[in-house]
């Protein structure tokens, strides 16, 4: 089946067996019922109804209808939907089990600018109704949905915390266990520079020792500089030592940061969007309002 075009079994109707009228400014859709035998008339919203709560319509009416749906003059499907409304601006075909209708919608007069933009006003008028009306229903609904998707997040992030914490600890006591091997390796050479000064050689000796330890640690802080375009400070060299170990530590227990970080991502996205949709519902207001102050 391609269309209403060549389908087994069609029967292409007058379009004078479906008639649209307009009565009070609504369609008004005039069939015959094909079980019945009765015609029968619907009338459609065309601003909110679509083209499937139409044909549902249909069926309800005649429960003998076991196919219902409507396609375009060049023989395309129209989605279910489509608004009534835009169905209406031009002919169609309506396709009740094996038969085809033919129709043709009247020409409505055109309105005139101020009567367009006084509809327009009052479809906006009629829209902003129907937010406010189901807007509390909506903000409950997507509130259900983000506790929800919380306790999922909350509930994967939980063992890998506690992978993190260990790898955390273990890398903690790396860089603190590091900053003490410094100290006394500083010491000792501090220690050692003293003896030999003192007891071993004169200062006129040991003078240009210290001048060269002095200068070969200067070319160590600019090597440092060079290969990670930071200075030499000593709470940032500490921070970056514990990340090498933290990583290192990670791959050999196979602790996937990148997932973890895009899980803590989506819990705090999650938890914004839960407090930016419970403000709204304490002050009284639409989330777009709030949306325009932020």
């Amino acid at each position: 089946w391609r269309g209403w075009e060549g389908a087994p079994y069609s029967t292409l109707v007058p379009s004078d067996e479906v008639t649209i009228n307009y009565r009070h400014g609504l369609p008004v859709i005039t069939l015959m019922l094909p079980t019945r035998s009765e015609r029968c008339q619907f009338t459609v919203k065309p601003v909110v109804t679509t083209v499937g709560a139409f044909l549902q319509d249909v069926q309800r009416e005649d429960k003998g209808i076991e196919r219902a749906e409507v396609f375009t003059t060049d023989g395309s499907k129209v989605s279910d939907a489509t608004l009534m409304e835009v169905l209406l601006m031009n002919d169609f075909k309506l396709v009740i089990n094996s038969t085809v209708y033919s129709v043709a919608p009247p020409v409505k007069d055109k309105l005139s600018s101020e009567h367009a933009t006084e509809m327009e006003d009052i479809k906006s008028l009629v829209h902003r109704l129907f937010v406010a009306l189901h807007l509390e229903d909506h903000q409950i609904r997507k509130e259900r949905e983000l506790l929800r998707k919380l306790d999922h997040l909350k509930e994967e992030l939980l063992p890998l915390e506690q992978v993190k914490a260990r790898i955390m600890d273990s890398a903690d006591a790396k860089t603190s266990r590091l900053l003490w091997v410094g100290l006394a390796l500083m010491s000792t050479q501090g220690g050692a520079l003293a003896w030999l000064t003192w007891w071993v050689y004169s200062w006129d000796i040991m003078e240009p020792v210290t001048y060269f330890i002095t200068y070969g640690s200067a070319m160590a802080f600019y090597a440092y500089f060079v290969l990670t375009k930071q200075d030499y400070i000593y709470p940032h060299a500490k921070d970056r030592q514990f990340l090498h170990y933290f990583y290192r530590k990670s791959k050999k227990q196979h602790f996937n940061v990148e997932r973890y970080n895009k899980l803590k991502d989506d819990l705090a996205e999650a938890e914004e969007s839960l407090r930016r949709l419970r403000q709204p519902l304490h002050l009284k207001l639409p989330i777009q309002e709030i949306s325009d102050k932020d």
